[in-house]
């Protein structure tokens, strides 16, 4: 059976139904969506489906609500609202339609589930206050993304549907953005292995180029690794460590003394011809070779131990 339409509540909006949109509406293009309380359309019928509205969540009826009691709930509990629902029985299909590798679906599923989903499903249940993001609290998805809809004094007949459609736009480029990161990071993991692999007991990871490494750092359990060093356009980088997802801190720092200095202070500082850049805090060093770099990153390391 194709899919018509696509239902979801009119009148204002949240994130759970905007999100739940964008998977929707990339699976089912020719769908028609429709925004409506009506009763007539918000009830299960062929070629329909129903999300954050019609007080009712069955899957072969192909309708996602989570407002009813008893609401629906994740295996641990938490509760689920209309994104949660819609991922879990579509966000595979959606997965392959972005064209991520089949081997990969299942991983990145879950892992979009875990860091994109499930904050959004606690925030639409008020099982999660935005004041936990501290300073940060305006600026969570779910928030920015209910500032796209209308002001109080921009009414109008279309104001909502209006904001809707212009909010779906942005909300699937944070979608596809989340799931395109997640698959650069799987391809980036294999890269990182092979390279953990080649470097055998050295400190220094060297990378065909830059990319996401921490997780597959910790993954392999390489903690005698200290720094990472890759090309960089003209150049070469040298990296530090993070600790961790959550910290700033590194596993080693760069040599207090090349702290800010470029050019010839860093190369005096050093002791390295071709040194350019070492930041102020300490994470990146730049040099203009390979040599340069892997000198910088073996003094780095001596300072270290």
């Amino acid at each position: 059976m194709s899919i018509t339409h696509l239902v979801t509540h009119s009148g204002g909006f949240h994130a759970d139904e905007l999100l739940s949109s964008v998977i929707l509406t990339r699976l089912f293009p020719e769908a028609t969506l429709v925004r409506s309380r009506d009763a007539a359309w918000i009830a299960p019928a062929p070629g329909r489906i129903v999300y954050d509205v019609g007080r009712a969540y069955d899957a072969e009826s192909r309708i996602f609500d989570h407002h009813q009691r008893p609401n629906p709930l994740r295996g641990d509990g938490q509760p689920l609202s209309s994104f949660g629902l819609v991922w879990r029985h579509y966000g595979h299909d959606y997965l392959r339609a972005l064209a991520v590798p089949e081997s990969d679906v299942e991983e990145i599923h879950r892992e979009v589930d875990r860091s994109f989903v499930l904050p959004v499903d606690l925030m639409d249940n008020g099982a999660l206050e935005p004041s936990v993001a501290g300073p940060l609290a305006g600026l969570t998805l779910p928030v920015l993304l209910e500032t796209l809809k209308p002001a109080f004094d921009a009414r109008g007949a279309d104001a909502d549907d209006r904001a809707f459609a212009a909010a779906l736009g942005v909300a699937r480029a944070l979608v596809e953005a989340a799931v395109a990161d997640k698959a650069a990071k799987r391809r980036a993991e294999a890269m990182v292995m092979a390279a953990i692999e080649a470097a055998g007991a050295s400190p220094i990871l060297e990378l065909p180029m830059g990319m996401p490494f921490r997780a597959a750092v910790e993954k392999a359990g390489a903690d005698h690794l200290l720094f990472v060093i890759h090309p960089r356009d003209d150049d070469w980088a040298l990296t530090t460590i993070r600790k961790g997802g959550d910290t700033f801190d590194s596993r080693a720092d760069l040599p207090a003394a090349w702290a800010g200095l470029t050019d010839d202070a860093l190369e005096k500082a050093s002791g390295v011809a071709g040194a350019k850049f070492c930041h102020n805090a300490r994470f990146i060093a730049v040099a203009s070779s390979r040599q340069a770099i892997m000198a910088l990153g073996e003094r780095a390391v001596a300072e270290a131990a």
